[in-house]
């Protein structure tokens, strides 16, 4: 298998900025088109595909790769997070180099850009914060307590159009030694914030255990989250927007029935919603027989389930699109806005597609 300039550019620029990396996964992209990789699965996602457009593998060698974000400024990039390694990433369009971006970065996990182009994270472990870096490179901390207490571990972030900033705050980051520091957690429940732009924060969500992946239908009178109720499964939930910022009518837009995980997602202009995709890890009631050993195997088959699935508004499947590796989280961006970049374990992918970001 051999692997693409730009991945090859994107390692290259990862090794000269002496961070610690990970794996390299060759890459080959399907020589035919239309793509095999682009899974049809109702006939009214043929107008979002482009027939001459195939995934590509844009950089790889993180340990875990998420929370992208574009910025259309100086020729226009991608910045991403590679929680191990405790790294912000940086890929540019123009030249198709990664490089690191910000280290140490407290174990950022979601990113996002606000409505003055600055960039918003979430400090996923030992600072435990929301923060805003400046035009200047300086750093302002907008959130990291509720109540006096600490917060979790803030996992993902959007910014609604009002400027406000909403974001999730599970435990992973505090959970283990792997996505930051073992800790134990302040907060009685894990929470979806809303924090205004004059630094009130309120937990709109307090009874979604471990919300992760959140975002805003086109009109912002939805906003979607990623939750487990039950556990272990994961489930989108629906909720309407009150003009006051208030939520309300909850509903289970989407459930992953086939043993999967739903992650980290995107809503396009028409209202679909791009998502994360892979195993949920959960074993099989009963082991099964290999030679001599009884091994409990996964539910379902990350060969299978690994990329992204979009759903309709109403939640019924449209497409997936297969990757290699399980895609944690996904946005949309490019010169033109059309093009999704998905982060996807160890690698960065990228598919041009018909459909743009509702933000």
């Amino acid at each position: 298998m051999t692997t693409t300039r730009r991945a090859l550019l994107g390692a290259a620029g990862i090794a000269a900025a002496g961070q610690a990396a990970a794996q390299s996964f060759p890459f080959t992209p399907n020589q035919r088109y239309p793509d095999p990789a682009i899974q049809i699965l109702d006939p009214s996602f043929a107008k979002y595909r482009l027939y001459s457009s195939t995934v590509e593998q844009l950089a790889t060698g993180f340990r875990w790769a998420e929370g992208p974000v574009w910025f259309p400024d100086d020729g226009g990039y991608l910045l991403f997070s590679d929680i191990p390694n405790n790294r912000i990433m940086k890929y540019s369009e123009k030249d198709g180099t990664c490089t690191v971006f910000r280290h140490p970065a407290n174990f950022a996990n979601g990113n996002a850009r606000d409505r003055q182009g600055r960039l918003v994270t979430c400090e996923h472990s030992v600072t435990r914060r929301v923060t805003r870096t400046e035009k200047d490179g300086s750093v302002t901390v907008l959130a990291d307590k509720f109540e006096g207490k600490r917060l979790n571990a803030p996992n993902d972030i959007v910014v609604k159009s009002d400027s406000s900033i909403w974001f999730t705050d599970p435990t992973f980051g505090i959970a283990g030694e792997w996505e930051g520091s073992r800790a134990t957690p302040e907060q009685p429940t894990t929470n979806v914030y809303r924090l205004t732009p004059d630094g009130q924060l309120t937990a709109v969500i307090t009874d979604l255990a471990l919300p992760n992946g959140l975002a805003f239908s086109p009109d912002e009178k939805k906003l979607y989250v990623v939750g487990r109720n039950p556990a272990p499964a994961r489930s989108i939930f629906a909720y309407d927007v009150g003009p006051d910022g208030t939520l309300s009518n909850r509903v289970k837009l989407i459930d992953a029935t086939d043993s999967a995980a739903l992650d980290g997602f995107r809503v396009d202009r028409d209202g679909n919603l791009w998502v994360g995709y892979g195993s949920d890890g959960n074993l099989e009631a009963e082991p099964t027989r290999t030679g001599n050993r009884s091994v409990y195997n996964l539910r379902g088959k990350p060969e299978e389930l690994d990329g992204v699935t979009v759903f309709s508004p109403q939640g019924k499947p449209l497409a997936h699109i297969r990757l290699p590796e399980r895609c944690a989280n996904l946005c949309f961006g490019g010169p033109k806005g059309n093009r999704l970049y998905m982060t996807a374990s160890h690698s960065l992918y990228a598919l041009y597609v018909e459909a743009h970001g509702a933000v």
